[in-house]
């Protein structure tokens, strides 16, 4: 393949485009924010982001290179098609649970990140161990996305992968850099418009060409390959299941998404914006549901791309790419391309952002710097931006399965940190005990489930298991699942087992060595006003707290049990009257 200048001058322009978007939203907003909350503005982009670029921001969180290049690959591979696309769906889903039951109570609290109510009501040890999946999610999905970039432009235009890799890392590390949550906000809008426009301008070429069949006679009827529509098997319908839940359920608990709620001036925004998302990713997927329908409805015999077809070379994952490249004029599969680049960088600049705001704010200043400058908050962000940009590009780079590692992760984060999240915020009475134990049960029924990503043989060998082609051990199981409400349910029994030992005298107050039932021996004192800010919430949404105690107590404010313990307390008592 020669290599194509033009194709080349096209990127390089729109990415020019890209960082002067969000160079301009970072110098535009640059103000923003008083002296004091600097770092706050960078997170949460001063809780003043609309509903407009609100709207586009949460869908291009999601509409993503995986998104597009995925959804397009589950419709074109024989034995799966349309049915088996199940992020659309599933991610649009996602969005209307969240925003029905999780982005009002995590707005009008004022939170900053999707780990404050873990250490406000956990503490700081809990928020830390929660820290490690969220952010082995958001980086292996960075490093994943980055890795298909690659790929795919070397497709496109013939130029090295790892130059292309490096290039988009470093754009996109770039304005994240100077504009935090602004310029991610401000060139998703761009970006989103982009694949919008790129892939539906490419559809109508590719459809049209002579090597093409019509798809409504390939999408029920066997030409060059199976219907594109696809059909679920009665034994595969569990695992359907299981990844539908882990797609809907487990779509919930990224600093991504929380990072777009929690910038939203008022909780019903929040609520919409997600609304408008699900709707976005809805749209967005239908021209890479066509993409991958006429790479199924293509005699590629017919084409420069020859035989074998792209599935019998392993290339089913680069459909997309290849259908722009041989089904279209050469100015499409370019403009086609930066649809597709558009895609992979709304999402990267998303996953490092989140997850340098984690940990600025829960690890270094929440854990460790309690009285940090909002100036030194701000360097360790921008530190941590470059940090993690590297890291997710060295991965993109080196890693042999960093798919493989994403999937391991991503699973992670529904088994463990969503069950956590809804005990935090509806389940009351849950306490670091239940989180731990909870948290571990889970992590280690997912990891003896195995992973056939990593090749990772499994020690728990559920009912309906079968050996592939690889000899590697598969699980039609729904065990992702199982474990998920088994993380939720010890969480549960735990913490108000716990809460019964204690507070029964079965057990002295002196071995609770967490501080998580017996507030009186509470080493960790959290000022109230690190994680909430007062002009941010609305103070008839709080637990009733006594002014007296909200200094010296102030890690367990949500705890109305503790304080009517302190009350009683004849320690305190002797204090107060003297």
């Amino acid at each position: 393949m020669a290599f194509h200048v033009e194709g080349l001058v096209a990127i390089v322009v729109f990415y020019l485009a890209i960082l002067a978007v969000g160079i301009w939203a970072a110098w535009k907003t640059k103000n923003t924010g008083s002296e004091g909350d600097r770092s706050e503005a960078i997170i949460v982009g001063g809780r003043d982001i609309g509903l407009l670029v609100g709207g586009f921001t949460m869908t291009a969180t999601w509409v993503g290179g995986g998104y597009i290049n995925g959804t397009a690959e589950a419709v074109y591979v024989p034995g799966y098609g349309l049915a088996w696309a199940q992020a659309p769906i599933g991610y649009s889903l996602s969005l209307i649970l969240g925003g029905l039951f999780f982005a009002k109570p995590m707005r009008s609290k004022g939170y900053v990140t999707m780990l404050d109510p873990f250490q406000q009501l956990y503490g700081k040890r809990m928020g830390g161990l929660l820290f490690i999946p969220a952010l082995m999610g958001e980086m292996f999905w960075a490093a994943a996305i980055f890795s298909a970039l690659g790929a795919t432009i070397s497709v496109i235009i013939d130029i090295n992968v790892n130059i292309s890799v490096i290039i988009s890392a470093l754009i996109a590390t770039m304005y994240t850099l100077v504009g935090g949550l602004y310029s991610v906000a401000y060139t998703d809008v761009v970006q989103l418009f982009c694949i919008f426009l790129g892939l539906w301008i490419s559809v109508p070429f590719a459809m049209s060409h002579p090597a093409v069949t019509d798809i409504g006679l390939t999408a029920v009827h066997q030409v060059y390959q199976a219907p594109w529509l696809g059909s679920i098997n009665s034994l595969d319908i569990y695992t359907w299941l299981d990844n539908f839940f882990l797609l809907t359920l487990g779509g919930i608990p990224w600093q991504a998404y929380f990072q777009r709620v929690l910038s939203s001036s008022s909780a019903t925004y929040a609520q919409v914006l997600s609304f408008l998302a699900a709707f976005g990713c809805l749209v967005m997927a239908i021209p890479a549901v066509l993409i991958g329908a006429i790479g199924a409805s293509t005699a590629w015999n017919q084409t420069d791309y020859g035989v074998p077809d792209p599935k019998s070379k392993k290339e089913a994952d680069m459909i997309l790419p290849i259908v722009l490249q041989y089904l279209c004029p050469v100015y499409v599969s370019f403009f086609g391309l930066g649809a597709v680049s558009a895609a992979v960088m709304s999402s990267a600049d998303s996953s490092i952002l989140s997850a340098s705001s984690m940990f600025a704010r829960n690890i270094y200043q929440l854990s460790f710097r309690q009285n940090a400058s909002d100036r030194e908050i701000v360097w360790v962000m921008r530190i941590t931006v470059l940090l993690f940009g590297a890291s997710a590009t060295a991965m993109a780079l080196l890693a042999s399965s960093v798919y493989g590692l994403w999937y391991l992760s991503s699973d992670l984060v529904y088994i463990i940190i969503f069950p956590q999240l809804l005990c935090v915020l509806f389940i009351k009475g849950t306490n670091t005990y239940g989180a731990i134990a909870g948290y571990l049960f889970g992590l280690v029924l997912r990891i003896t489930g195995g992973e056939p990503y990593l090749y990772l043989q499994p020690l728990i060998y559920y009912p309906g298991w079968y050996q592939d082609d690889n000899n590697i051990y598969v699980q039609r199981f729904p065990f992702k699942t199982l474990a998920m409400l088994t993380s939720f349910i010890t969480n549960v029994l735990v913490s108000y087992l716990a809460k019964y030992l204690f507070e029964s005298g079965t057990l002295p107050p002196k071995l609770d060595f967490l501080d998580a039932v017996v507030a009186r021996y509470s080493r960790e004192h959290m000022d109230k006003a690190t994680l909430v800010k007062s002009d941010n919430i609305v103070l008839n949404e709080l637990a009733p707290v006594n002014p007296r105690h909200s200094l010296t107590l102030s890690s367990t404010f949500t705890n109305k049990e503790a304080f009517n313990y302190v009350d009683s307390s004849p320690e305190l008592s002797n204090t107060e009257d003297n």
